[in-house]
């Protein structure tokens, strides 16, 4: 590490120290490949173990997502967000980016990836523990007046006790404080992104709580964000559990390898982050709950405890009633439900960050 070397008050590492941490980039050494960059294992000299994610062209998009993902991480320091180490200077040959090493893959991998398997599926209480950690993370992030704007299962790294740490800031958006949105060019990962955010190009933390809605339907699920097998309006998961919740159908939607069948605690609280998750998609975007009320649901789902009520969420006094079979006529939840969709394709005009984490395995 080049030495009294910083920017954005983080330390500068030199490319060659880097090279000889990952064996000059080795195949071997690979942790995961995206849009941005592919992410390297590496050890450096002072012993840490560490990914680095090496940027995959350097054009204008490129520089300016790195620039961006330094300068966030700058400002945050949280137990549930992934450490920035240190980067390269934005003129040395190779941008390249520090992380802490998260060795124990992401969320991803655990429900529907290549750690997933039926004989170690990952048990609903962890499971849990990962929805409150995550809205911990982007609770934290909006109360700093961050918008992550990639947030899917492929960003939320677990370290050896499944502790969260969420990752890829290269599209996150920092929001004045006087702003209700920005407008930018629609971005994100298919199958997460907020539809309204989409049609509209107005950027939100609600497009942020929409995402994590999909999130907790792969945690309920086991179910990828995008399925081109299955039937196609409902290739997308957030159609899918939409349809399902809808018709109270949660046997069609919820994992049976969990254990909601047998265990009535667990279908309680399986259902209840499920309702949850329905309200975080909705289409309009007024209609959903802001990310600190979406944490303290979670946690009282968890603790079985009296929520605040986030089912009678009010938005300039009209109260969204709970998904409930006595509701589905009239509830607004229902309005237009299907007028929108979040994309499951990567238009000319919006891109997707597609990177992998720091730390990952695919």
């Amino acid at each position: 590490m080049e030495e009294c070397n910083v920017y954005f008050e983080v330390p500068i590492f030199n490319s060659t120290e880097l090279e000889e941490a990952t064996s000059n980039f080795a195949a071997s050494n690979e942790l995961g490949d995206g849009g941005f960059g592919t992410v390297y294992y590496g050890k450096i000299r002072d012993g840490r173990e560490v990914a680095v994610k090496r940027l995959c062209e350097r054009n204008y998009r490129r520089v300016k997502q790195f620039m961006n993902e330094v300068e966030i991480l700058t400002r945050l320091q949280h137990k549930n967000l992934v450490s920035l180490y240190g980067c390269t200077s934005r003129h040395s040959r190779e941008l390249l980016l520090v992380y802490e090493y998260i060795s124990n893959g992401t969320v991803a991998d655990h429900i529907h990836g290549q750690r997933a398997n039926s004989s170690t599926t990952l048990p609903w209480q962890i499971r849990m523990g990962i929805a409150v950690e995550t809205a911990t993370a982007l609770a934290y992030l909006h109360a700093s007046d961050i918008v992550h704007r990639d947030v899917k299962t492929n960003n939320i790294l677990l370290d050896k006790n499944f502790g969260v740490k969420v990752a890829d800031f290269g599209l996150s958006r920092l929001f004045p404080n006087d702003v209700s949105h920005i407008s930018t060019a629609p971005q994100g990962t298919p199958g997460y992104v907020d539809p309204e955010y989409h049609r509209c190009y107005q950027l939100t933390e609600k497009s942020d709580v929409y995402s994590f809605g999909v999130v907790l339907i792969e945690l309920v699920s086991s179910k990828p964000a995008v399925d081109i097998s299955r039937e196609r309006d409902e290739i997308n998961l957030a159609d899918f559990a939409i349809n399902k919740i809808k018709k109270c159908a949660f046997g069609e939607l919820l994992d049976p390898d969990l254990g909601f069948e047998s265990d009535s605690e667990i279908n309680r609280m399986m259902t209840s982050v499920a309702e949850l998750a329905f309200l975080c998609l909705q289409q309009d975007k007024e209609m959903r709950p802001p990310m600190d009320e979406v944490l303290e649901e979670l946690k009282a789902i968890a603790c079985n405890e009296n929520a605040a009520d986030i089912f009678a969420y009010a938005d300039e006094g009209e109260g969204v009633l709970a998904p409930s079979p006595s509701h589905y006529d009239d509830s607004q939840l229902l309005k237009n439900m299907q007028s929108t969709h979040s994309p499951v394709s990567v238009t000319q005009k919006w891109g997707s960050s597609g990177s992998s984490a720091p730390g990952v395995d695919g």
